[in-house]
């Protein structure tokens, strides 16, 4: 009786993580969440999955693009020192306001300053946020919550260093726990249907915590699914939705319907015998809308 009770919570426990996945989304900027927004809106609409947020920059150095908004919060947003005041707390609202369409559980906010666009990641890792500090808050959070898989952009010598510094540090954080305590971690990026090159990412290699075996699978959400009536609907429209929450920053508007497939590389620093239980969670969010 004991074995088969045993056997019994094994097998629950497993579909468990399955059907219930726990997720963090480490992001840079209030407005990087839209790189995962179909997949998130999956994960908890049609998982019953929670997924949380963590945001490592303050936002205020989105300023520059908010002339638009400018009307709508009834500040000169564009000048540096009230953006620097006032947009910390407004791209934490905008924010959330995103979060409560894709069903965002808890949101932690690291604070560190969002000082300018930069490609430099040595600048921001050395000179400009507390690393120490973040990846001790990171592995706090990760271990109260136990999640099964964190997501991040990944890192690369052309984007944003807030980005690939969120990246690395998020990976050597979980480097840091003892293996049993380890969430997967996934780097994210965005595609279109109509491209012509298939994109390898393999890593940086002055960061080797970023390196990604290329034989591995690359593991897909597609927005053009299509649902409802007549198949008239795809989530597309929850990215779009999620997008227009981000008012303060006006270039974010220019993403509307762009980029259909949400993708996800497994870094080497997690354990490769993983891969099956990745796939089949991305099988899930794959299948024909059922609700």
């Amino acid at each position: 009786m004991k074995k088969f009770i045993l056997i019994f919570l094994l097998a629950y426990i497993n579909v468990s993580a399955q059907q219930f996945p726990r997720v963090l989304v480490a992001i840079a900027h209030p407005d990087d969440d839209a790189a995962f927004a179909g997949t998130v809106y999956r994960i908890t609409h049609d998982l019953n999955g929670d997924v949380d947020y963590v945001l490592f920059t303050n936002g205020e150095g989105g300023y520059k693009y908010s002339t638009l908004a400018e009307d709508i919060y009834n500040l000169n947003l564009t000048d540096e020192e009230i953006g620097r005041k006032y947009l910390p707390a407004i791209r934490k609202r905008e924010l959330m306001n995103g979060g409560k369409i894709l069903g965002v559980r808890n949101y932690y906010f690291l604070e560190e300053q969002d000082h300018k666009y930069t490609l430099d990641i040595t600048e921001v890792l050395d000179s400009v946020w507390n690393t120490h500090r973040i990846k001790s808050e990171l592995k706090r959070i990760i271990l109260k919550n136990n999640y099964d898989y964190i997501f991040v952009l990944i890192s690369s010598e052309k984007t944003h260093a807030h980005h690939s510094s969120v990246g690395i540090l998020t990976l050597e954080a979980v480097s840091e726990l003892e293996k049993e305590q380890r969430p997967v971690v996934l780097g994210g990026y965005i595609s279109d249907l109509s491209d012509t090159a298939k994109f390898v990412y393999s890593g940086m290699k002055d960061y080797p915590v970023t390196f990604v075996d290329v034989t591995d699978p690359v593991f897909q959400f597609d927005r053009t699914q299509n649902f409802g009536f007549n198949d008239r609907l795809n989530y597309k429209i929850v990215v779009n939705w999620l997008i227009a929450e981000h008012k303060s920053q006006g270039t974010m508007q220019l993403l509307m319907n762009k980029g259909d497939i949400e993708n996800y590389v497994l870094f080497d620093v997690n354990d490769k015998s993983e891969i099956p239980r990745i796939r089949s969670m991305f099988e899930k969010l794959n299948e024909p809308f059922k609700r």
